[in-house]
């Protein structure tokens, strides 16, 4: 499955069926050639796959290993010169129908470990702000469709989008088919340009929502294959809003998996062509969160303020797509940039009112707050409570389903083995220890 690969040299590992012994036997055997040895081991290697970087005699090995060029190695940081990343498909070049194509097809393929590279992120973020939307031409020589079908579609689709996370399991089957059905409308039926504008529209919020799905089961190759489908659907639709969503939940999964440059990157691109005061507010929320994580204090402190401006002074419609956005987001992930610049105090603040402003349909999201608020009470020495909301958190995230919110527990979880004697404790770890 795909969500048991959780770095990129395990996934190169994967395509040549190597096991981490397996691997350090070749890297041994690789530096024989050379006349040297290398102490490589299983253990050494297991490091490598939890974020530990390769000192730079071992990366010239892996390269030879892999038979990657060496200048690869030392143009692009690690892990991202190894094998595994997609390129996204340009905008602007009639490649849309393809795409979506290739999300439906290759949406349960472990074909990539992590679709985009930065640069390749980076790329894309840039065409959409700087490539203007050309509205899809209408289809003929087809069997017309019918625009009843069509209203039923986006009528079904929006209750499916609006279900309970705890649901998934049902809708998603029925998402990933409708999202199917609208693809093969676009290729194959006969439409004129307002019908089709419609099926470019439902196919983007399909899309968003199918990915989300993904991701919160850390299938991130899955996720990015409809983020892009999203972004290039609301691009032939011509609706930037939806378009700058996708490409910030992009974003956002680029700052979950530790890489908030590429994000900030996007995110500055996204809200170039952002029109919606809550769109836009939950864009610079999300780059205040990257600039966190990069240590840059003042950045982060200008877009919260901005955040925070939007949407506390708007009256318009938010779009479906970030309709759920409010003040207890933006109190929470206040607290979260707190926390990363260094001020857990004041984040537990912030976050223990963001968590009391949430509504309980949203229990993923409150899973994720409550890990913020363990991780608040950690940094600020109080375990007990600490240990109590994470296991609050890990509940949630098991009834849910959502295997990256409870890997964001047993991550923080590694950090309490220092206060073992504690109360509590022994008992999060028992549970972590437990939950699949």
């Amino acid at each position: 499955m795909e969500e048991l690969i959780r770095h990129p040299l395990a996934y190169a590992r994967w395509q040549r069926g190597w096991s981490q012994s397996d691997l350090a036997q070749q890297m041994r055997d690789a530096a024989r050639r050379r006349g040297l040895r290398a102490g490589t081991s299983r253990q050494r290697v297991s490091l490598w796959e939890k974020r530990v970087i390769p000192d730079e005699f071992s990366q010239t090995l892996l390269s030879d290993v892999f038979g990657i060029p060496l200048a690869r190695t030392t143009a692009l940081d690690w892990p991202l010169w190894l094998p595994g990343y997609e390129t996204p498909a340009p905008l602007g070049a009639g490649l849309t129908l393809t795409v979506l194509r290739k999300a439906v097809l290759m949406g349960v393929d472990r074909r990539t470990f992590l679709a985009f590279a930065p640069a390749a992120l980076g790329s894309l973020a840039l065409q959409w702000a700087t490539i203007d939307p050309a509205l899809a031409a209408g289809a003929t020589g087809g069997r017309p469709v019918d625009p009843a079908f069509v209203d039923w579609l986006e009528k079904s689709a929006s209750g499916l989008t609006s279900m309970p996370t705890v649901s998934r399991q049902h809708t998603g089957p029925l998402l990933d088919g409708h999202f199917e059905t609208v693809v093969n409308l676009l290729e194959s039926g006969s439409y004129h340009r307002a019908l089709g504008k419609r099926l470019h529209t439902l196919a983007s919020a399909l899309a968003q929502t199918i990915a989300w799905h993904r991701f919160d089961h850390e299938r991130h190759a899955s996720a990015n294959l409809y983020w892009h489908a999203a972004v290039h659907s609301a691009h032939a639709a011509g609706d930037t809003d939806m378009g700058a969503g996708a490409l910030s939940d992009i974003a956002y999964q680029s700052i979950w998996l530790g890489r908030p440059r590429a994000a900030v990157e996007c995110l500055g691109h996204a809200l170039s062509r952002t029109t919606n005061p809550t769109a836009r507010s939950l864009l610079f929320l999300r780059k205040a969160r990257a600039h966190a994580m990069l240590g840059e204090a003042r950045d982060c402190y200008r877009a919260l303020a901005r955040a925070e401006t939007l949407l506390s002074s708007t009256i318009e419609e938010a779009p479906g797509w970030c309709a759920w956005m409010s003040p207890a987001d933006l109190s929470v992930d206040t607290g979260r940039c707190l926390i990363d610049l260094g001020l857990p105090g004041r984040a537990h603040d912030e976050i223990a009112q963001g968590v009391s402003l949430l509504p309980s349909t949203r229990n993923k999201t409150k899973a994720v707050f409550l890990a913020y608020e363990a991780e608040s009470l950690l940094a600020h020495g109080e375990i007990q409570q600490a240990a109590e909301m994470a296991r609050r958190s890990l509940t949630l995230a098991k009834q849910i389903g959502a295997s990256r919110c409870v890997q964001q527990i047993r991550d923080l979880s590694s950090r309490f083995s220092a206060y073992g004697s504690e109360d509590g404790v022994e008992l999060l770890r028992h549970n972590v220890a437990m939950a699949n």
